[in-house]
Parts: structure tokens; sequence; C-alpha cells
């Protein structure tokens, strides 16, 4: 008889003595188990005790997390959280320095479980932490030149302490003072410092800046350009990653009217941060990020890939105000930009204002602005009054005149002298491929928190986007004269042109020559291969026999595949644990047991490189006991924490596993693919229907493929589509020979 489910099974350790087998009765309160367990060791005062798991992470055990407990499990008898606390509350205060350190190790070790971080908080702790980076440490830098090893240590274990205190959202960001910040700041700021040391503070400033309006504004005045700079150009990828980190905090959190930056300003290195957007663009930095960063010879990692698509994303959003702010026609200013596109194009040299009549210089004007490619001859500033892209197609199609003037020239001339029918129209043609290349490029969207898709190619240039429609604009007119459009062709042409940059990005060019090149070998012809050949991939029988047969083999197709997600489910993932600081990630892993029957899952200091065995994971979850997948928003843990509630990326990513009365086991897939996976291979244990994209796709792909086997015979023979009429019955049997 299998015992009562509220029945669990440990081990429980002692310092000194045998491991204790016992049963933990669940229905029991905390308190009287850790009685009983305390009596058996002969403990007095038990209120003094506590349990937790005896594994890295050392999480203490409560009422709210109990039921985490597995049979099987390993705990240990310790001090309880309060009495932790308190003890080390008064060693961090130890006039030793020996004793001063171990505690802080102790302490930055223990902050990592909220349950001691929240009796350490309420002793007032962070404000002795913060007090003793402010002033603490001052007796301590004349033994600097002497001690210095055990000063950077001594700091370290300070801020890594406050770092994981903070991280459990207990204490608002909001309460720290000037000092403090200029503290850390000075750390930041300082050429030669403890690696550790710097890299919390470059996290403890882009929290700063993430969580607080008010410590931004303090924050952006004490850290310049200047001295981030160095931290990019060292050869610690670690370091490069959270001061980009800090950079990309600063310039999402700053205000719309600090975004802009007067070009004739003072030296951009004593720049303050309030003042970002517009430096992002300037050579130096670029460059520097360029050449040490992203052409480093060491291979980029997630972290840092993540943090260079943020910097593309808000970089582009710079684009944002011009793409959604609409041309006015009674702007002479914007006018003159007209002007100056008809005056390159054509070389009209400029006219005084008595020569010929009115009407004859309008008709003139018309004329030109109809070669131009604008919709509206008369007045083509009533073309760039749709937003998106606004006045920031005008400012692409300047900057090709300018900086390209013959290609620009080149098109100009080439179409005016075509028939009306068969000439690209520039003007409406570089509004279109604007509002594409926006799109996307997505300006204006916030990035997402799990993506790492960055172009290295917009890194190579102050004006990348620019640049970019400066291409797309020749392949435009390229792709045009190859398809022989006429104006009614046009949607198709762009069409075709968004295919073709798409399948060009795809490839990652490290350049923007690169691109051109990828582009050159992505013709009309070439499109139209790539087209025919998915296509005869994807083809899509309808024949009535060819449907009866796809309906028959579509069950084992489906159970294929249903096998495919359990043998990965058996393999296992490496899923992320979420928090308020991403680059200090604590990882947990899970696989399903080669039987089918068991969840194994656990905590991992670090992301794995091969696979985990199944008894490096301490926690089972029977499948017998799962209730129900949620996915989504309807996750626990989406609903718990409110700054992953608006993030959509992660939402996508969220699935949850129902079990025994109201508990969850929560996931965050690393990505689109394992979560459909995942939640497949799940449904398909509870045996519910696989419904994800991911199914669906492998389903037509497999599909295909068989049914082109099962037909190979039959080619070039057509496929009735009904069944060939029975014969009529014979006049007699007698040809039937009886073996009798």
């Amino acid at each position: 008889m299998p015992p009562p489910s509220d029945i669990v099974k440990v081990a429980i350790e002692w310092p000194g003595a045998f491991p204790k087998l016992m049963e933990i009765d669940q229905k029991k309160p905390l308190s009287a188990i850790i009685k009983e367990v305390c009596e058996g060791w002969s403990l007095g005062n038990h209120e003094n005790f506590a349990l937790q798991n005896a594994d890295s992470t050392n999480f203490y055990i409560t009422e709210k997390n109990r039921n985490d407990i597995k049979n099987g499990s390993i705990l240990r008898l310790t001090t309880s959280p309060s009495q932790m606390a308190g003890q080390l509350h008064e060693r961090i205060q130890s006039s030793s320095m020996d004793a001063k350190l171990e505690a802080l190790k102790d302490l930055a070790n223990s902050s990592r479980d909220v349950t001691f971080a929240q009796e350490f908080i309420n002793l007032d702790g962070i404000s002795l932490l913060t007090q003793m980076v402010e002033s603490g440490t001052e007796r301590y830098q004349k033994l600097q030149k002497i001690m210095k090893p055990c000063f950077g240590d001594l700091l370290s274990f300070t801020l890594t302490a406050f770092v994981e205190l903070m991280d459990h959202g207990i204490v608002s960001w909001d309460t720290f003072s000037v000092a403090f910040i200029k503290k850390i700041a000075g750390y930041v700021n300082k050429s030669a410092m403890d690696m550790a040391v710097l890299q919390r503070s470059l996290a403890i400033l882009e929290s700063m800046v993430l969580n607080s309006q008010d410590l931004y504004q303090k924050v952006a005045q004490e850290i310049t350009i200047g001295q981030l700079i160095p931290h990019l150009q060292g050869t610690d990828q670690d370091i490069q990653t959270y001061t980009i980190a800090v950079i990309n905090a600063l310039f999402l959190k700053a205000p719309e009217d600090k975004r802009q930056f007067d070009e004739s300003s003072v030296n951009i290195l004593d720049c303050p941060l309030t003042e970002m957007a517009h430096i992002l663009a300037q050579k130096q930095l670029r460059s520097i990020i360029l050449s040490n960063v992203i052409r480093s010879p060491k291979p980029i990692n997630d972290e840092m890939a993540h943090q260079l698509y943020v910097l593309q994303v808000l970089t582009f959003n710079l684009l944002e105000d011009r793409m959604m702010t609409k041309m006015d026609p009674q702007d002479q200013a914007q006018r003159d930009i007209i002007f100056e596109l008809r005056r390159i194009a054509f070389d009209v040299e400029c006219e005084p204002n008595n020569s010929g009549s009115i009407e004859k210089r309008k008709s003139m004007y018309t004329r030109d602005y109809k070669k131009l490619g604008f919709i509206n001859h008369v007045n083509p500033a009533m073309d760039f009054t749709q937003i998106p892209p606004g006045m920031l197609a005008l400012d692409n199609m300047l900057y090709f005149a300018r900086h390209h003037q013959d290609a620009y020239i080149r098109i100009v001339l080439e179409n005016s002298s075509r028939e009306d029918k068969h000439e690209c129209p520039f003007g409406r043609s570089s509004i279109e491929l604007t509002k594409m290349l926006c799109e996307i490029l997505k300006v204006g969207e916030l990035p997402s928190e799990n993506c790492h898709d960055f172009h290295p190619m917009f890194f190579t240039h102050d004006r990348s986007f620019e640049e970019f429609f400066c291409i797309c604009i020749q392949l435009l007119n390229k792709t045009w004269k190859e398809m022989r459009a006429t104006s009614e062709d046009f949607n198709k042409v762009m069409q075709v042109v968004r295919e073709q940059i798409m399948r060009a990005l795809t490839q990652k060019p490290n350049s923007l020559d690169q691109l051109k090149s990828r582009l050159q070998n992505l013709s009309y012809t070439e499109i139209l291969k790539i087209r025919q050949s998915e296509r005869m991939n994807q083809e899509d029988f309808q024949s009535r026999p060819i449907l009866e047969l796809r309906e028959k083999i579509q069950p084992e197709i489906m159970e294929l595949i249903k096998q495919q997600r359990l043998n990965r489910l058996c393999d296992g993932t490496c899923f992320r644990k979420i928090s308020s600081r991403r680059r200090q990630d604590k990882f947990w892993y899970c696989r399903l047991s080669p039987n089918h029957k068991v969840l194994h899952y656990g905590d991992l200091e670090e992301s794995p490189q091969g696979e985990v065995p199944h008894d490096s994971l301490q926690e089972k979850l029977p499948v017998a006991d799962i209730k129900a997948v949620v996915t989504g928003k309807d996750c626990p843990h989406m609903k718990e924490k409110g700054s992953l509630k608006q993030n959509k990326e992660v939402q996508e990513l969220a699935f949850s596993v129902l079990y025994e009365s109201d508990e969850y086991l929560n996931f965050i897939a690393p990505d689109k693919h394992e979560y459909c996976v995942w939640t497949d291979g799940l449904n398909a244990l509870l045996g519910k229907e696989m419904t994800s994209d991911f199914t669906k796709s492998d389903m037509d792909t497999l599909l295909s493929m068989e049914m082109k086997l099962r037909l190979l015979d039959l080619e070039n023979i057509q496929i009735p589509e009904a069944p060939p009429p029975i014969p009529k019955e014979p006049s007699n049997y007698d040809f039937v020979y009886d073996c009798n």
C-alpha cells in the first residue's frame, strides 16, 4: 500500500552527527517538526533552529515552500533565519578585518535566500551596508597599499550582499542617498579597480536607473562617456556587458527632451549621460564598441548579444520622432528640402524671382516633381503627411541625394526617360521603402527581453539607417527593371524587395558592403527560383485519393512527433530564473525520466555544457500528479511579477504545470522552440492534443515528405478523382479452375 501523500521521507543532517532518516507529516506545523528533530539530538531552544535544503542553494524551509519537499530530499538542521541574521549583523561590524571579511562572505551567500533576506532587512541591514560603503570603509583606506587584496574582497562581498538583498524587491531603490550613489559611481570611474567591485558597481547603477526615475537623474550626473569607455576597451567581456547595460539603461530612461544633443557642444567625453541619445550615433563610442566588442576575437555570448541588440533598438528608436512627424506644407525650411532634391537631380540654377511668369515656373516645377516620382506633382509636401514614415522619408531622400549623388541622379534621370507606365517613381518608392525599413527594424518598439538579434553591420557606420536606405533604394530600382514592372505592379515590387532584404538580413552580414553583395546575389530571378523550390517542397495535393491518403498517414506522423517531443523532454532543458538583474542569472534544469513517469528537476549554479544526470536533480514530480498545463498570462509567475506582467515576450515563453492542490511548477522557456517542445510534450503526457506552431510545421514537413515517398512510383501518372467503375459480372464462370 503506497504511503499517504502528506508523508514525505527525508534525511536530516546535523554537524557532528549521523544523518537522521525520518518521515515528515506535511499536515503538522513546521515548528512541531523542528522541535521533534531537536529533541532527537537533545537540543534545547528549538525556536532558534530551522530546516534548510542541504544543496548548493541552502534555502530555508518555510510554511510557504514546505510543499516543495520531495521524497528522498536531504535537509539540514541549522540556525533560524532570525538568529542567523542577528549574528551576521553583529559580525560584519567586527573590528577584526578577518572576522569582518568572513562575515561578509557568509552574508553574500545567505542573502540569496528571501527568508534570510527579509530577516536581515528587518534589522535595518541595508542601511548598515550602505553606511559601510559610504563611510565605514574609509577607515581602511590607509591600509589599501599593504592590504589591497583584502580590501577588494571586503568591498566586493559588501556589494554582492547588497545586490542580492535588493534583488528580492523588498526595499525600494528610491531610499538611497546621493553620497551612496557618488561612492558607487566613484568605483566605476576609477581606472584601477578590482574587477568584482567594478562588476557589482555597474550592476547597482543599472538597477538604480531602471527602478527609479529620481535615481536616474542622480546617476546620470555622476557618470560620463569618457569614464565608461575604458571599460569597453578592456578584455573582460562581463565588464563590457555590464558597461553597455548601464548605457542602455540610462538611454532607455532618458526623458524625451534629453534625447537630443547639440553637435556643436563640448567634447563628448565630458558629456553627461542625460544627453546620451545623440552621442550614441557619434563615431567614437560606436567605433570602440565595433573594434573592442563586436570584432573581438572572443565569441559574443548571449548576454552581450542581448545588450548589443538593445543598443541597436534604442539607437534606431531615435528615428521615431521624425517617423511620426508630418510635414507642414507651410514650413518654408521643409519645402526647401524638396527644392534641394529638385536642384541636385536636374542641376537647375536658382532663377531670380522675376524670371518668367509664375504660371511658367509652376508648370516647370510640376514637370520636375513628376520626374522625381512624387504622387502630388503640384505640392509634393502633401506626400509626407502620412505617418509613418513622415519626415523620416524626406530625410533619407536628402541624405541619398547629397551623399550618393551620382546614384541619385542616375535613378531619377533613368526613370524620367522611360515611358510613364514603366518608370519607377523615386519619391513614392522612397516613402514606402522608409516605412518598410521601419517595420523590419521595428522602429519605436521597446526591446524584447529575450532577443539577441543584433546586426553587426549597423555598428559599422555613423548613419547606418540612412546608408541602409541608400542600398535598398538602389536595390528597389534594380528589381523594378528586372521585373519590367509598371505602375500597377508597385505593390508586387515592394513585396519582392521586402523578401530580398529579409533574406539578406538573416545571413547577418558583417558590413554594409557585405549586405550589398548578398543583395546582388538575391536578384528577382533568384527569388523566383527560391519561391518555386519552396512551393514544390510545400506542394499540397488536392485530389480526393491524395487527401484520403493524407488522412490515413496523419495519425502515424502525429505519433512520430509525439515520440520526438517525449525524447526531447527526456534529454532535458536548462531554464533561466528571470530576475530584475539579468546578468547574475540563476538556472534550473528539468527532464523527464526514460519511463515517462517522473519529472526530475533541480537548481544549477550555471548553464550546463552537457547532459545533466538524473541523480543530480534532487526534486521529483510524478507525471500522474500533474493536473493541467497553463500558458502565458494565466501562469502564476506572470501574475505575481509586475515587471514581467507587461513584457509580452516573456509571457509568450511562460508555462506552468499544476499539480496537487493549487501547486505550480513554473517555467520560462529559453526560446520559442523549447516552449513548443515542452508544452507539446507535457500535453502529450496528459493525453491532450499538441497544438503548437512547431507541431504544425513538423506535421506539414513530415507529411509532405511521406506523401512524396509513397507517390514516387506514380510520377507522371494522373490519379483519377474517382475510382474506376466495377466491371459487369461475366456471363459464366467456366474460366475458374477448381482445384478439387
